[in-house]
């Protein structure tokens, strides 16, 4: 499996952000680690072996990066206007650099010309921060893989609100969207699995939440819930990618 390492000064975050790149050819596929997560965590928890078929066939591409969990979701004892501003800071890292980065990267292996999206996923708080990306910005993520998430920010920032904890909530912002909003049809465009267990440290009630906005505003999604064995671990996690993976990349 061919890995590539990356070191590149951030101008959103004043620091130097590293990634990973798995993969020789094929779709970019941006991975999001677990809560406090570093951009190592898909290899050293093994999910490179689940993702490996479709790495090695050059079906896809993945880029594992660096969280900003201990400096805004986690950091609670700090001020979380200054956490969620941090965080903001990192979604435009994301958006502003990284995205650009990761086109460069996917047209120049492939032999294409101007390849427009980035499929996002993540399990945990990653699929929390994976969605999230999905849902702010269709116009650059045409994917999304989010496994036992949790979709409201309060998990972060508890009883603050203000526009930017609101614009990173999912569970705020999608019921207020319009239904002829133009990115409802984004949405539509692309493919979109939300899946949940109901065992040990999940929590289904807030998929739950999300798939009753996302069936009230028309958003198509695959929202699957699995059985009460299925607990918030990696072991399940390797099942689900092999489960869903075939179905984003048809």
């Amino acid at each position: 499996m061919k890995t590539d390492y990356f070191k590149n000064y951030s101008s959103a975050l004043k620091r130097d952000m590293e990634c990973k790149i798995y993969g020789h050819a094929g779709r970019p596929v941006l991975y999001i680690p677990c809560q406090d997560g570093r951009f190592y965590d898909f290899e050293n928890f093994k999910m490179t072996d689940a993702w490996a078929p479709w790495i090695d066939s050059g079906q896809v591409m993945v880029i594992s990066i660096d969280t900003l969990d201990k400096e805004t979701w986690s950091n609670k004892w700090e001020d979380p206007r200054h956490r969620i501003c941090r965080y903001e800071d990192w979604i435009r890292y994301i958006t502003d650099e990284l995205v650009p980065f990761v086109r460069n990267i996917t047209n120049e292996r492939n032999g294409w010309e101007g390849y427009p999206g980035v499929m996002v996923f993540g399990c945990s708080l990653g699929a929390t921060h994976a969605a999230n990306l999905f849902f702010r910005r269709p116009d650059l993520f045409d994917g999304l893989l989010a496994l036992s998430g949790i979709y409201s920010a309060e998990y972060g920032f508890d009883w603050y609100m203000d526009g930017l904890v609101y614009n990173n909530s999912p569970l705020h912002f999608l019921p207020n969207m319009p239904k002829d909003h133009p990115y409802i049809n984004l949405y539509n465009l692309k493919k979109a699995v939300i899946c949940v267990g109901q065992g040990a440290w999940e929590n289904p009630d807030s998929t739950r939440q999300l798939h009753r906005i996302l069936m009230d505003k028309g958003i198509q999604a695959w929202v699957d819930y699995w059985g009460y064995d299925c607990s918030h671990d990696w072991y399940w996690w390797y099942k689900q990618v092999d489960y869903f993976v075939p179905y984003l990349l048809e």
